[in-house]
């Protein structure tokens, strides 16, 4: 008896875990984009989660992912929140699948020959092939477990009485409770715990209230893993944790109430309606009490998620907050990398924007170099951690590399002397810093209100900032040999210019791969120029490769 049954649970356990795997990998990058489409609104975002579990039969799958999308910024707490409440209502769907496959069908009959099948999908298979015949040797797994289970719970109900398990009162019914969520833990599967009580009430081992209440506890149960898992996590991950045992607590305990008089109306349904299949009410049942939580939590989600971020509060440096071992495990690693250099960058044009101002604070600005500089630091170090992957990832993993070596050589260039204090009024100096000034508080803007990033603005700033530099040294050093310009004036201006050229080439090559690294940065509008901008030549005058809208030293980027 104890062994098939724990084969059974085995199989079913192991068939979870393939067909959760499979379809996750046959899932790949739309995942992340059904999130990133679907999500948006509350309700949206509540019915992706609930989707997205029943699809890939696991809660943990979904909230993984929103995890990730949470740490990476592309999705808010709020919504992140809905997709997790979607989530828990999507894990019912296992209870529905037991009671009316598993138990209404003589589905086992066939599953056999459907591993045997699945296995030789996977092993001679390739790409979608392989994982095709892993998912269906997964779900035919999933029902040799059940009737291996359904053996095993017979000869149990041969053994036990349901009177021998208590039943009556609030302590009975809390032990009851007790023993579901230990059920859950052990498992660490609620699907697997409602799973072996449907088949336990289906062979009379418990009757329907028994089971209501330990269908209650294994929800309930379902939060101690999510609770063990974000110990060390991200902020992201630990909100996100919070909230689920609250949610599930508050469910939990709302139905724990009402448990006496909605498992006399579950009898009471039962016998008016001569429903013989007490496992296809307590499905519907678990499903009833989560979507109950749902419609208790959803009109107070704006108010609940922020007291889950007033309890734990955002921690650590702030421009590197988004990266995280649980993100660079999951399908948005390089969109969490993108959007911490997205910010970097914004601190960087700050403090370009702040150095060009004739009165600044250079606290302010070395402030903001030091935090980008370590900031770049944990990028990179998180991009080192990344597979290389293939094609487009590969290609945007590249362009990320070069995102931040531009970045670290912005800040390079910064960190100089202010070249302009002692020519700001010349002519070529002037004309210099309000080109650039102009383009960089135009992509400042951008970048603080989350709009798409002016490269097209940036590369003409330093198209024009590369043709002042060329045909101005000879015009200065024609100044200087005919004395209308002090040698040394004549230097500090071409240095200045040279200075400020160098400022805009960087900003605008760093806007490039960011665009490369990530589309949704720039509009279709605002596409970064391409080969024709670049013109390598030799200029006889500084006699060096560069660009036309290349800064000196950088004849290497392109």
């Amino acid at each position: 008896m104890l062994a098939t049954t724990l084969g059974g649970l085995g199989l079913f356990l192991l068939g979870m875990s393939l067909l959760t795997d499979a379809l996750k990998a046959l899932a790949g990058d739309s995942l992340r984009g059904f999130l990133a489409r679907f999500a948006g609104g509350r309700l949206s975002a509540l019915a992706s989660g609930a989707a997205l579990t029943a699809l890939v039969q696991s809660s943990s799958a979904t909230s993984l992912a929103t995890i990730g999308f949470v740490s990476a910024g592309l999705l808010s707490f709020e919504q992140g929140l809905s997709v997790v409440l979607g989530a828990n209502l999507g894990t019912t769907s296992t209870g529905w699948l037991v009671s009316l496959l598993g138990l209404k069908f003589s589905v086992g009959k066939l599953a056999l020959p459907l591993v045997g099948v699945g296995a030789l999908l996977r092993l001679l298979g390739r790409g979608r092939v392989s994982q095709i015949g892993l998912a269906l040797a997964g779900f035919a797994l999933i029902f040799v477990g059940i009737d291996a289970l359904q053996v095993g719970m017979q000869d149990l109900a041969v053994r036990f009485d349901p009177s021998s398990f208590p039943s009556g009162g609030v302590f009975a019914r809390l032990l009851l409770v007790g023993i579901g969520l230990v059920m859950t833990v052990v498992m660490q599967s609620s699907s697997a715990a409602v799973a072996t009580t449907l088949l336990a009430l289906n062979a009379g081992s418990i009757d329907l209230t028994q089971a209501a209440a330990l269908v209650v506890g294994q929800n309930v149960g379902t939060t101690v893993t999510a609770a063990l898992g974000s110990i060390g996590a991200s902020t992201a991950a630990k909100r996100t944790a919070l909230a689920h045992v609250l949610f599930n607590l508050g469910t939990g305990a709302v139905t724990f109430v009402l448990l006496g008089p909605l498992g006399q109306a579950l009898e009471a349904g039962r016998a008016r309606f001569g429903l013989d299949s007490a496992p296809l009410l307590l499905a519907a049942f678990h499903t009833a009490f989560n979507f109950l939580g749902v419609v208790l939590f959803v009109p107070a989600l704006g108010p609940f998620a922020r007291l889950i971020e007033r309890l734990i509060p955002e921690r650590g440096p702030r421009l590197t907050r988004y990266l995280g071992p649980i993100v660079a495990q999951g399908p948005v690693a390089l969109d969490a990398a993108a959007l911490s250099g997205r910010e970097s960058l914004s601190e960087l044009v700050q403090a370009l924007v702040s150095n060009l101002s004739p009165v600044h604070s250079e606290a302010e600005v070395q402030g903001r170099l030091a935090a980008v500089e370590a900031a770049l630091v944990e990028i990179e170090a998180y991009l080192g951690r990344l597979s290389g992957g293939a094609g487009g990832e590969q290609q945007r993993h590249l362009a990320l590399l070069h995102f931040v070596d531009h970045l670290r050589r912005l800040c390079e260039a910064l960190r100089e002397p202010n070249r302009l204090r002692r020519v700001r009024e010349h002519p070529d100096a002037a004309q210099a810093h309000a080109i650039l000034r102009g383009a960089a508080q135009g992509a400042l803007r951008a970048l603080s209100g989350g709009a798409p990033l002016p490269a097209v603005q940036l590369g003409e700033a330093s198209l024009a900032l590369a043709q002042l530099r060329r045909e101005g040294r000879p015009r200065l050093l024609a100044a200087a040999a005919k004395g209308e310009l002090e040698v040394g004036r004549g230097a500090e201006v071409l240095e200045a210019v040279r200075w400020l050229d160098r400022l805009g080439f960087h900003a605008w090559r760093a806007g490039h791969y960011l665009y490369q690294a990530d589309p949704h940065s720039l509009g279709e509008a605002s596409l970064p120029p391409q080969e024709p901008w670049i013109d390598l030549s030799v200029d006889d005058d500084d006699d060096e490769l560069v660009g036309v809208a290349a800064g000196e030293g950088d004849e290497d980027d392109d």
